[in-house]
């Protein structure tokens, strides 16, 4: 009953701070539309490269039946590395090296942990495929 009561609340809650936060969005960006257009240009950015991040493992898929082969942590360990190597430059070249605050270089930091943990999920995932069939 309790927790019947708490989600009820909680819902209409989460409804009223999503509705005033959104109305309070669109007022913002209505009166500064410079400010939008700048938030489009980082999305894109980003948007293209969580792109880059999802396509790269399953675009190389034959690196993994070649790490397979050889059978050695080492390679293993190089070829994530380097996936997230490049994860990285790609990321650096849409947002640029220079200019950045501490929050700044703090969410590139955590998109790049983030970037190594996706593609050691993929690169697991498709090395049991192979090793299955």
């Amino acid at each position: 009953m309790l927790g019947a009561i708490g989600q009820y609340v909680g819902g209409k809650v989460l409804t009223a701070l999503l509705v005033v936060g959104s109305a309070g969005g669109i007022i913002y960006f209505w009166n500064h539309p410079e400010q939008l257009e700048a938030v489009w240009a980082v999305m894109k950015g980003v948007l293209a490269w969580i792109a880059f991040v999802m396509v790269l493992p399953w675009a190389t898929f034959f690196v993994q039946r070649w790490v397979v082969d050889k059978d050695s942590n080492m390679v293993a360990a190089f070829v994530l590395a380097a996936y997230v190597v490049l994860d990285a430059m790609v990321a650096l070249l849409l947002a640029g090296v220079s200019g950045h605050g501490f929050l700044a270089w703090t969410i590139l930091l955590i998109g790049f942990l983030s970037a190594g943990v996706y593609n050691f999920i993929v690169c697991d995932y498709q090395v049991t495929r192979f090793e299955e069939g």
